[in-house]
């Protein structure tokens, strides 16, 4: 059993409140294509039949019309020739002709509406169809973006991350080891210069004090 139960449901249908509610709306999506699909090739294929029932039905009234022209013409004949009898049953043809006529013209008008009924029903079903495509390529790159996200989420999961982050923690504490090792020997470099420059400023006082002391041994 189809999705759609007859034309009309197929053309009325609320595509997006079918997919909204559906389990497994690819599933749906495909099988309302399907659908669709055939029953344009059925709305179609009876398109094709009333076509070629008004190409022949065209011809009969061409003949028809042909025929009332040609038994007026016979009745004017026969009337000229003072043939009142024939005149009678030539436009007894005529009159024959004409009702085939009327009855054919009213059956082209009936098809020509039925034609006209069908291609509009085929326009409305193609529609619905292109929507129902447009649909099933959203679906479609909505599952291709989930399985991408899904690829990535897999593949970079939380304890890769947080192992990465461990070791650029690890790698910055040994940076910063190195640093404090560049600092503790730029400090104790610094030690040793002023440690350098006191030494000369204590030989300075030694040599001031000791000259101060052979003055006075000299002026004693």
């Amino acid at each position: 059993m189809g999705l759609f139960s007859r034309f009309t449901d197929i053309v009325n249908a609320n595509l997006n409140s079918m997919l909204d509610k559906a389990e497994h709306p690819e599933k749906i999506i495909r099988l309302i294509i399907g659908e669709m699909e055939e029953t344009l090739v059925e709305v179609r294929s009876t398109a094709a039949k009333s076509i070629a029932e008004k190409k022949i039905l065209a011809r009969k009234v061409k003949v028809a019309r042909e025929g009332v022209m040609h038994w007026h013409e016979k009745a004017e004949i026969a009337l000229s020739k003072a043939r009142e009898d024939l005149t009678k049953s030539a436009l007894a043809q005529k009159h024959k002709c004409q009702a085939q006529l009327t009855q054919l013209d009213d059956e082209n008008t009936q098809l020509t509406d039925l034609l006209s009924a069908i291609q509009a029903d085929a326009q409305r079903l193609q529609d619905k169809l292109n929507e129902a495509k447009r649909r099933q390529e959203a679906l479609l790159l909505r599952q291709e973006s989930a399985e991408v996200r899904l690829k990535v989420r897999e593949t970079a999961v939380i304890h890769n991350i947080d192992e990465a982050m461990a070791k650029f923690e690890r790698y910055q504490q040994k940076i910063d080891r190195l640093e404090a090792q560049v600092e503790s020997y730029d400090l104790t470099e610094n030690k040793d210069l002023s440690a350098q420059i006191s030494d000369l400023v204590q030989d300075d006082s030694v040599a001031i004090e000791l000259a101060e002391m052979k003055k006075n041994i000299v002026n004693g």
